[in-house]
């Protein structure tokens, strides 16, 4: 199957297939098979009758200061090709001008994460998810959905999005997918790439402390599960832990039951996140 690449919203709107059930994957661009996993998902969500979009851009406003908006990988002709053998019919690749308006890179009306958006990845980057809501809401818009599907790799951008949508009364479902993982478990991201052999080595043990963590919590509690967790990054030299903490299924404080466990991690000048469901003990 190919994808037809479409770069403005009129042509969307003609490309478009009108009547059948729709479903959106939104993406920076670099496909992989993480990706390909989502739209693979939408199609079997929406059937052989439905259509499946795929978003393609880069948004500079979830970028802050020093972060790798110039360097951040682009490859479109790639990315229309992954995507049309995965099942999607559309590839929207907007310009910034088409998103945000001729001459700008940001929107001065956005969506204010809340508290949430202000914890782990809002700490560490801050306005960062005012910059991602923003531009998924208008992407919501643009493509009007019937489902958005979000892998889980970066669980609070889901959450987040999910109560964007719940809150605002978008007619849109966001459905999650579990994490796609290499063959030495680390979770698939675009910004892999960047990683040295030596980097990529190092990185293996970003999912072997989230299963020593999870591994603990299940027993002994989730204080004694950060701690193992965080022993096993510290021995590993040339790792930079942001945090590594376990919260509730909705990123509220963890309690006895299901929780997350979630991770941020430096390697080099790369940041590396990732999370697993646990089970916390009563400790």
């Amino acid at each position: 199957m190919s994808a037809v690449l479409v770069e403005s919203h009129g042509a969307l709107i003609s490309a478009r297939t009108g009547g059948v059930p729709s479903a959106v994957v939104m993406t920076m661009g670099a496909l992989h098979e993480g990706h390909a996993v989502l739209v693979r998902e939408a199609r079997a969500a929406v059937g052989a009758d439905g259509c499946v979009i795929v978003t393609d851009f880069v948004n500079p406003m979830q970028f802050g200061d020093g972060e790798d908006f110039e360097r951040y990988p682009r490859s479109l002709e790639s990315d229309v090709r992954i995507a049309g053998a995965a099942g999607a019919d559309l590839v929207y690749a907007p310009t910034v001008a088409e998103i945000y308006g001729e001459g700008s890179s940001s929107a001065s009306i956005t969506v204010d994460p809340g508290p949430l958006g202000e914890i782990l990845e809002g700490a560490a980057r801050p306005g960062h998810f005012r910059g991602m809501l923003t531009v998924v809401a208008k992407l919501l818009h643009l493509t009007a959905p019937d489902l958005a599907l979000f892998g889980e790799k970066d669980y609070q951008q889901f959450i987040l999005i999910k109560e964007m949508v719940s809150q605002l009364n978008f007619p849109t479902k966001a459905v999650p997918v579990p994490t796609v993982r290499e063959h030495d478990r680390l979770a698939m991201s675009s910004r892999n790439r960047y990683l040295s052999a030596a980097e990529r080595s190092l990185a293996a043990a970003v999912p072997r402390a989230l299963e020593e963590t999870i591994r603990v919590a299940k027993d002994e509690g989730a204080e004694a599960g950060v701690r193992a967790g965080r022993g096993l990054l510290s021995a590993s030299p040339g790792l930079e832990v942001d945090y590594l903490v376990i919260t509730d299924p909705a990123l509220g404080e963890a309690r006895p039951g299901a929780g997350r466990a979630l991770v941020a991690v430096r390697v080099g000048a790369t940041r590396l996140l990732d999370n697993m469901e646990c089970t916390v003990a009563s400790k």
